[in-house]
């Protein structure tokens, strides 16, 4: 890299990389620049060894953080180059390598950065118009990530999977332990689901969305009427590992930045890729390609963007630069 990379965009592109979605929101990222690049690590602590035991969702989450850091890069001018970890648990670095003017697609999508959110109200009966899903497919394609649009019968078959898969997971104890430490009823945390973006319980049969007032049962949430038919979509990933898991991330954070470019609310339906023997049931034919994410688009009103940590609280001591956000 000829130039330094200015302290603005550097630090632009760390909240960029912390505003990228994690599971329960764990945020379960770390950071370090070094001068020269951005080394971006998964951290441990905040895995959720009984929904994720083997780290897919972890590395999906990290996939997605790189995503967002590369796009605000991008929209700065910055043409970066991706390393990937060189060992189990390594660190993914990007490294920008040259300027270039951005292009106005990249600009709307780092807009759409802090836009985006976790919708997990009621949308509305409209179908998702087939242009906009077709946008969707395009934002995940690559040689290693598609996503398919589920129709009745894939949909029905795939929203009963979910269903035995969420009835499985709250009976298991560990599950509502790990769900207990990251849901609360606190204003004052920075991290997980609170109360406020749990949504409202769905008084419509079909529709098995996590229930995140499990562990607070006294807690009273409203009921409501959901969609009878969502729109739900599955995002595949070439492979099963850590290395297309993050790739995975990278598709998805594209996803679903397209969705918000568009107006469209998204809520990710996990629970099926969460119980293994059920995963096994949602897998192409052929085993190359490996279900990673199951999200259900429409149209939802407005909701508020989840919290943040503090951007220091991300970051790694490096010896090579100062870096700006510790001040």
């Amino acid at each position: 890299m000829s130039e330094q990379l200015p302290d603005r965009t550097t630090a632009a592109c760390l909240n960029a990389a912390v505003a990228a979605p994690s599971m329960h929101n764990t945020q379960p990222w770390r950071f370090r620049f070094d001068g020269l690049g951005f080394d971006v690590y998964a951290d441990a602590e905040r895995a959720l060894p009984a929904t994720d035991p083997a780290g897919r969702a972890l590395h999906i989450s990290v996939g997605a953080a790189v995503c967002n850091l590369r796009l605000a890069l991008a929209a700065d001018g910055w043409v970066s180059r991706l390393e990937r970890p060189a060992t189990a648990g390594g660190p993914v670095r990007v490294v920008p390598v040259a300027t270039r003017d951005p292009s106005s697609d990249i600009e709307a999508l780092a807009l759409a950065i802090n836009r985006r959110r976790t919708n997990r109200g009621p949308y509305d009966d409209a179908a998702v118009p087939g242009a906009l899903l077709e946008a969707l497919r395009r934002a995940a394609a690559g040689g290693s990530s598609r996503l398919v649009v589920l129709d009745p019968v894939r949909r029905g078959a795939v929203l009963a999977i979910t269903q035995a898969a969420d009835a499985w997971q709250q009976t298991d104890p560990r599950y509502r332990r790990e769900l207990a430490r990251w849901t609360s009823e606190r204003g004052d945390r920075r991290d997980g689901v609170l109360a406020p973006w749990f949504g409202p319980r769905a008084t419509t049969a079909g529709l098995p969305l996590r229930d995140f007032g499990l562990a607070l049962p006294r807690l009273s949430r409203e009921a409501a009427r959901f969609e009878r038919h969502p729109t739900l979509v599955v995002l595949h990933a070439r492979g099963d590992t850590p290395e297309a898991w993050l790739d995975a991330g990278g598709a998805l954070q594209r996803v679903l930045l397209t969705a918000t470019l568009h107006g469209l609310a998204v809520q990710p339906m996990t629970q099926a890729l969460e119980v293994a023997h059920l995963r096994r049931m949602l897998a192409a034919p052929g085993g190359v390609w490996h279900p990673q994410m199951i999200l259900r688009v429409g149209y939802g009103g407005p909701v508020e963007a989840s919290r943040r940590r503090p951007l220091r609280t991300f970051l790694l001591h490096s010896h090579r630069r100062e870096n700006p956000c510790e001040r």
